[in-house]
């Protein structure tokens, strides 16, 4: 501009747009930038060209940029430019990207008065927005219309953009005949249009048909791209499927695709989700190798899984590298903090994070302080939930009914129900808070109800009414449970009765409660009346319904019933729990446990005993390895670890296992025992079963084996746990491992939070 070389000057101007536009990492901020800087050179007094702006309306229109592309329209026209029939394209695909379908109507009958053809573009546009804005019936007309002899044809993107708005409305099953009529027109579906499926068949939690359709775009010859791999490892981690999850990322890996942020993060949250923060942390550290930067919601992810295993300050020890990365912490970073500390009962620490916030001038949201009022009420500290109560007011935070319901849970559960009703007024009073369900009532019905205070209760059953909501199946059920606690068993059966004529279903857990309730008032032909009835209704009897029923034949003796139960319960595919075997064994064994001390039965087992019920149990469709899982944990739990070690040999010599959760409770009780050599047989047999120790477990062991000096142990033991983890990079995941099972640090974590309060916005230093 200086040496006045205009010419080159317009075409360095368009090369810089059209590199904007095409660009991967291409943002929101890139069309802001390109705008600042178009008006940066108007100031200096240079006036751009038509070619400039009509590369301009493209490169917004693609970042999805709507107004700013009316913006430059009229700047256009106010410069005396001309639009072209491209011009007229990305102006309406622009204006429809953002919801704007009218205005794009609008162009499109400019389009045609200039004598323009309403191309397949065009079209197609109008299509799109019609579906942002949730409109697939006008969607459809307009793509009929393209269909029709005299219309402007269809194609792919076209296809892909109505079954992407059909998808978003629930309409899947349409999508899919879409897709179906694509290929009979002559159109092929492309990556996206598979994307989109697979996409919604995440959503709806089809798992399966979504892997169906990847394996079709191989069939098929269409490559899935990042995009694709990114939904389908989101959606396995939602069901739980994480190794299905990790093995698609290291496909994705295989096939030359690289990961993207999103990816990483989906992943790490889906480990973390699962405790496995070991596998997390190969993730960070894999995406430290490949320079991609992690971002604030990497290290929200990576906080929250070490909250979930009990680390809130590891979790918090990570605020230093989210501020090395030049990252800065968010409220939700504060958030998962304090839920962490508070789960832990940390709460010291957790009104300092909470105080924190206001330092840095991060609003604090209601979910802080309803965390902290929760935990607090639930270890009966109501003085200081209630002042938190009244900060929240003072600060003019919203209240909803989520903060005032575990509150009064708080006073219910500490037997304070008048001060439970009292803010009960309170809300009515303020009147901005918006009841959506009876789950505040029930909270104070079911208070009422364990205090046998009936004629309240009735009373608050009316004041739910009252307020125009309608009693849930939750609200039944606590009645009826109410009614059996007190022998009145018709009463509970008329409210049994009345829920069914209000169109509310009962559920397994009212039922439950019911058949309970017979049992307890000795109508054992009428509780197993109502189980078969429950069956014929539709309705699974589930773990608690089944053990409800065993352990009422047990109570009168007639164990040849109880055991008919578990095999029906087996047969079913429920599995009996610690409690449903324990009941059994006990009434086999004539144990009078329950009123002699819980687990009597295990401190007075003999071998034959344990054979014994081992084989009947068996005998009625009882997996052996569950079998043995309860005996070996009742043998722990009341401190014959020696006789629980070797029925654990006894069982590992049958061909069966322990499974994880049984495993980590015994390592942790023979950590809290000393037992350290056991713990790394153990953990040694573990590995050789394919099954992964809890991290919190892990970390006992080897606090223990620190203590005694025993670091060739520690060492050895991490190098298994990696290497069993399927760690790639052994040597760079070492150094998290050893900041992982580090001792926490509190003076740390506090000289942590005074230097991020210091940092200064705009300069943050590295620490």
């Amino acid at each position: 501009m200086r040496s006045n070389l205009f010419t080159i000057l317009h075409k360095a101007i368009v090369v810089v747009i059209k590199d904007s536009a095409s660009s991967r990492c291409s943002t929101v901020n890139t069309g802001l930038q390109l705008i600042d800087f178009i008006d940066e050179l108007r100031r200096y007094g240079f006036q751009i060209g038509y070619p400039c702006y009509s590369m301009l309306l493209m490169c917004l229109s693609k970042l999805n940029m709507g107004l700013l592309v009316f913006s430059v329209y009229k700047r256009m026209v106010s410069d005396g430019f001309e639009l072209g029939g491209n011009d007229y394209r990305s102006l309406v695909n622009g204006l429809c990207k953002s919801g704007f379908v009218r205005a794009a109507e609008m162009f499109a009958v400019c389009v045609l008065r200039l004598g323009f053809d309403l191309d397949v573009h065009i079209c197609s546009s109008l299509v799109l927005g019609y579906c942002r804005v949730g409109d697939v019936v006008n969607a459809r007309k307009v793509f009929d219309v393209m269909r029709e002899r005299d219309g402007c044809g269809v194609n792919e993107v076209t296809y892909t953009v109505l079954i992407h708005g059909l998808c978003q409305t629930g309409r899947v099953r349409e999508a899919f005949q879409l897709k179906e009529d694509m290929v009979v027109s002559g159109c092929y579906p492309s990556t996206r249009t598979y994307t989109v499926l697979v996409k919604a068949m995440c959503d709806s939690g089809s798992i399966d048909k979504a892997l169906g359709l990847f394996d079709e775009m191989g069939k098929k010859g269409c490559d899935p791209n990042e995009h694709t791999f990114t939904i389908l490892i989101d959606g396995l981690c939602r069901v739980g499927k994480i190794e299905e999850a990790n093995g698609m990322f290291r496909k994705m890996i295989k096939d030359g695709l690289t990961p993207n942020i999103v990816t990483f993060n989906v992943l790490i949250n889906g480990y973390c989700k699962e405790g496995k923060v070991v596998s997390a942390f190969e993730l960070l550290s894999m995406m430290e190798k490949r320079n991609s930067k992690p971002n604030i919601r990497t290290y929200n992810e990576l906080m929250e899984g070490l909250c979930k295993i009990g680390k809130p300050y590891k979790a918090m020890t990570l605020l230093r590298k989210v501020i090395d990365d030049g990252l800065w912490p968010v409220t939700l970073t504060y958030n998962i903090l304090i839920d962490g500390f508070c789960k832990e009962g940390q709460f010291d620490m957790a009104f300092r994070i909470l105080n924190s916030m206001d330092q840095i001038n991060l609003k604090c949201d209601g979910f802080a302080y309803t965390t902290l009022i929760d935990c607090l009420s639930k270890e009966g500290k109501l003085k200081h939930a209630n002042g938190l109560l009244g900060l929240m007011m003072k600060k003019g935070i919203d209240l909803d009914e989520v903060t005032f319901t575990a509150l009064i849970d708080g006073y219910c559960k500490n037997g304070k129900i008048g001060n439970a009703v009292m803010i009960l007024e309170t809300m009515v009073w303020l009147k901005n808070i918006t009841l959506t369900g009876p789950q505040f009532f029930n909270t104070l019905i079911d208070a009422l109800s364990k205090e046998s205070k009936l004629g309240q209760e009735n009373a608050m059953v009316g004041k739910m009414l009252k307020h125009g909501i309608n009693p849930s199946v939750v609200t039944y059920t606590i009645l009826i449970d109410g009614f059996c606690k007190t022998g009145d068993i018709n009463q509970a059966l008329e409210v049994f009765e009345l829920m069914k004529c209000h169109n509310c279903p009962p559920n397994v857990y009212t039922y439950t409660v019911l058949i309970d309730g017979f049992c307890q008032n000795g109508k054992m032909e009428d509780a197993v009346k109502l189980f078969w009835t429950m069956c014929d209704m539709g309705v699974s009897p589930n773990v608690i319904t089944y053990t409800v029923l065993i352990k009422a034949y047990v109570k009168v003796c007639d164990l040849e019933h109880a055991f008919e139960i578990l095999s029906d319960m087996v047969k079913k595919e429920c599995q009996p729990n610690f409690e449903t075997l324990y009941l059994l064994f006990e009434g086999l064994t004539n144990s009078k446990s329950v009123t002699n001390g819980y687990l009597k039965v295990f401190k007075e087992m003999g071998f034959t005993q344990a054979v014994d019920f081992l084989q009947k149990a068996k005998k009625h469709g009882v997996e052996g390895s569950v079998v043995y899982s309860f005996l070996i944990m009742g043998l722990y739990k009341v401190g014959r670890i020696h006789e629980g070690g070797e029925l654990f040999q006894e069982m590992v010599k049958n061909g069966y296992f322990l499974d994880v959760s049984t495993c980590s409770q015994i390592l942790e009780l023979l950590c809290r025992e000393r037992k350290y050599d056991d713990c790394i047989v153990m953990m040694k047999l573990m590995y050789d079963h394919g099954i992964m120790p809890s991290f919190s477990s892990f970390c006992s062991l080897v606090y223990g084996l620190r203590k005694e000096g025993k670091y060739k142990e520690v060492q050895e033991l991490t190098s298994d746990l990696l290497c069993k983890s399927g760690v790639e990079n052994i040597d760079v995941m070492s150094t998290y491992m050893d900041f992982l099972v580090d001792c926490d640090e509190h003076d740390e974590c506090l000289e942590l939070l005074r230097i991020v309060e210091g940092l200064d916005y705009q300069e943050r230093p590295i620490i």
